[in-house]
């Protein structure tokens, strides 16, 4: 890196420790990019004097600045992950968190996430041992915008981020066999994975730098509306508001990850599932509320199929909003219409 020049061109892509494209091959560097490599501790880049044959037509746009995101989130998402990383095996010790870190980090985070990013942001070459920490990150993003959405006041929007960060950090002293198994956990193994709520509870009990809310997002957030979660199967009235919002957001995400036993699905298949489980289960308002904000944005999406056909949404019913239509080469596909087919990937 050291012998890196302002005008010399990429010749490969360069990519973040967590696998996301920071720059694209045919860039040619700034002094500004030199830095923002050294911010990734990026070690080493292949560069040289021409434009790559083959370089990617983003990287000759300098309105896009070759990324696929803001360079500025990427910066900070890649340091959540790594002070993440530290909590979990802090906790894991039952040494001290560092919460005023932990916060600062997520407020600088916050100020760049929109909807575009919750659905489409997927952290490529995710490593399986570090599921954990992209998903506390995701759900808190999301758990922070459903706040507002909601209509929740601005005081709350902050400590429902928090809870969304630290909800399975009671997974930092479960069993990590138990939790990358692959397949269905049988009774005995499922019981150790439930403890999490409860081990979470009590890492986060006497940290005074969080509040109550925050604290009973650990606890609760595999309770459901009816009373039938876990682990003290308490219903709707009993349940924190801050809890209901993290259990939306952690089945979501849950869905559209892939993790060590299943794959990821699209963030339409998963709301629509999402529906269904919300008549006794999730907060419906909550739940519909969501929905009201992927019909506002999705209009001139590209997706796939499950039939394998691809082509651009180009009008969503609000009270279908997961089965909008879809013009397919000229095909105008309703599929309120055809209940077999579905989203089942994002092309954008």
């Amino acid at each position: 890196m050291e012998k890196v020049k302002p005008g010399e061109c990429l010749q490969e892509d360069v990519n973040t420790q967590s696998g996301n494209i920071l720059f694209y091959k045919g860039k040619v560097i700034t002094a500004r990019d030199i830095e923002i490599l050294k911010a990734f501790f990026i070690k080493m880049v292949t560069v040289g004097e021409d434009n790559p044959a083959n370089a990617s037509p983003t990287a000759e746009n300098p309105e896009n600045d070759a990324a696929p995101l803001p360079t500025t989130f990427l910066i900070d998402y890649e340091k959540m992950i790594h002070l993440m990383k530290k909590v979990f095996s802090l906790a894991s010790s039952g040494n001290a968190l560092p919460i005023l870190d932990v916060r600062m980090q997520l407020e600088k985070l916050l100020e760049k996430i929109n909807l575009d990013i919750i659905l489409f942001f997927h952290p490529r070459g995710t490593k399986q041992d570090d599921y954990l920490f992209h998903k506390s990150i995701r759900v808190a993003m999301t758990s922070y915008l459903l706040a507002k959405w909601t209509g929740m006041q601005t005081k709350d929007w902050m400590p429902v981020a928090l809870g969304g960060l630290l909800h399975d950090i009671g997974n930092a002293k479960v069993d990590f066999a138990v939790i990358e198994k692959k397949g269905k956990l049988d009774v005995n193994e499922f019981d150790e994975m439930k403890k999490h709520t409860i081990i979470g509870y009590h890492i986060l009990k006497n940290v005074a730098a969080v509040n109550e809310g925050v604290k009973l997002c650990a606890l609760q957030h595999h309770e459901k509306e009816d009373g039938s979660g876990y682990p003290l199967g308490l219903q709707s009235e009993k349940i924190h508001p801050y809890a209901k919002i993290i259990a939306i957001s952690d089945i979501f995400h849950a869905m559209t990850s892939d993790n060590f036993y299943h794959q990821a699905v699209s963030p339409y298949l998963a709301l629509e599932q999402m529906v269904k489980e919300s008549f006794g289960k999730l907060n419906p308002a909550v739940v519909q509320t969501f929905l009201n904000k992927i019909a506002d944005f999705h209009q001139g999406t590209v997706v796939q199929l499950n039939d394998k056909r691809t082509g651009q949404i180009i009008f969503t019913d609000k009270s279908n909003p997961t089965r909008p239509m879809i013009n397919s080469n000229g095909e105008i596909i309703n599929l309120v219409l055809h209940r077999n087919l579905y989203i089942e990937k994002i092309i954008k």
